[in-house]
């Protein structure tokens, strides 16, 4: 599927207002910069050369402008196109030489941010990559949970693409490539960190990351036709409410895709990695999809091979939206989490 969409219909003062804002130098190429990364106010005054002052009032221009959108992070901000507007940017960026000096030189500069950020990502995982090498080997190799895990959603097309509790970032990069869109959230922004340094290294210029509670994700609700949630429902005290958000988040014949562990007796993790439960059974997942009112629920498993006795199976379930697109599906109903 391509990511490319078609800029919608603009009403003439909205197309004004954008002409207004992208017609100046500096605020030209923050739109470049903006289009091919999520970037800080620090980030653009390193790349651009310019004052903090002068940088943000530029991107506060575009953001009123709507081509820009300003996403709060912890004590940071990242700045990408917006998602209407940004259609208009992309369809006028597209027609600039790559090779540019003025371009080119920007670009070079932001890849020197870019591995600046791959370095601390790397740093930051080196340090837990004990605790990481652990896990994993305590169940069936990821390969096969990831082979299992895309041959589980098939063929069928997916738009707009959700990651809840996103992580690495791991599921983006395997799932993004078919979306014209993909949101990654996560709690934690030195997990968003490494989420960004591996989309930044992937070239995954579809996706977007954003801070929240996977509780109130700060995502559209009946917007996304694949919602994932990867490793994550066992860290939860209320998986069935998490569940519950997850499937508010789905557009109308949608479809919930959720890994996790089957129920087990490591105790272990609890203390060490602060796993809030030991796996799931089958049928309780089965009943917070149902009371989520979800539909046409599926189950696999992977469980370890031969040969790897004592290791954890991991379990994937998939479930539907029951409702069916239509044109008169009230538009009304999408609304902002």
């Amino acid at each position: 599927m391509s990511n490319d969409r078609p800029a919608p219909p603009i009403a003439f003062p909205a197309l004004l207002a954008g002409l207004e804002a992208a017609g100046e130098e500096t605020r030209l190429r923050i739109l470049c910069l903006i289009e091919a990364a999520e970037l800080t106010v620090s980030e653009l005054v390193a790349i651009l050369g310019q004052s903090q002052p002068r940088v943000s009032r530029h991107l506060k221009l575009l953001v009123e402008a709507g081509l820009a959108m300003r996403q709060r992070e912890g004590a940071w901000a990242f700045f990408r196109l917006a998602e209407s507007g940004g259609a208009l940017a992309r369809d006028w960026l597209r027609r600039l030489d790559p090779a540019d000096p003025v371009v080119s030189a920007d670009r070079t500069r932001l890849e020197v941010v870019r591995e600046a950020r791959r370095r601390q990502a790397a740093a930051y995982f080196a340090e837990r990559a004990v605790d990481w090498d652990q896990i994993r080997a305590l169940h069936a190799p990821e390969e096969r949970v990831e082979a299992a895990l895309i041959a589980m959603i098939g063929s069928k097309p997916y738009r707009n693409l959700l990651d809840l509790g996103t992580g690495t970032g791991r599921m983006l990069e395997l799932l993004s490539p078919r979306a014209a869109r993909a949101v990654g959230v996560d709690q934690s922004a030195a997990m968003l960190a490494l989420a960004r340094a591996r989309v930044d290294e992937a070239g995954l210029r579809n996706v977007s990351l954003r801070q929240g509670d996977i509780y109130a994700p700060p995502v559209e609700r009946n917007a996304y036709d694949l919602v994932v949630i990867h490793q994550v429902l066992h860290f939860l005290d209320d998986p069935a409410r998490a569940l519950g958000e997850a499937a508010r988040a789905l557009a109308p014949s949608g479809r919930l895709a959720l890994v996790d562990f089957d129920a087990h007796d490591q105790e272990f993790l609890r203390d060490e990695f602060a796993h809030r439960r030991l796996g799931f059974a089958v049928q309780e997942v089965e009943g917070f999809l149902a009371e989520a009112g979800l539909a046409n629920v599926r189950c696999e498993r992977v469980p370890p091979a031969v040969g790897e006795a004592g290791k954890l199976t991991v379990v994937l379930w998939i479930a539907d939206d029951p409702r069916i697109i239509s044109d008169s599906f009230p538009k009304s109903d999408v609304e902002f989490a």
